[in-house]
């Protein structure tokens, strides 16, 4: 099993490298007020690529923070609300142990 998945790696290492070498081509980014960038293609589509990743993993963590607060949040309501109990439950168990008076 693992002499497959390193096949399947270097496989997509060839294919990506052999995709690398045929987008070495210049490709000139154009920014505001006249600055423009000349890269091989391929560092274009690298970038955009890293950029896009990033942007998505920043929006997850966002929300997995969030998640994690409110999971936080809900257990310490749990636990308040278990210890409530358990205090209201022993006071009333200790009175059912008392001989009635007459």
């Amino acid at each position: 099993m693992r002499a497959i998945i390193w096949f399947i790696r270097l496989l997509l290492f060839f294919l990506l490298f052999g995709f690398a070498i045929k987008n070495d081509h210049l490709a000139t980014l154009n920014f505001y007020f006249g600055g423009q960038w000349q890269l091989p293609l391929v560092f274009v589509i690298l970038l955009s690529f890293a950029a896009g990743a990033l942007l998505g993993v920043t929006a997850t963590l966002a929300s997995l923070i969030r998640q994690r607060r409110e999971i936080s949040r809900l257990r310490r309501q749990l636990e308040r609300a278990e210890r409530d109990r358990s205090d209201a439950s022993a006071p009333a168990a200790a009175g059912d142990t008392r001989l009635p008076t007459p």
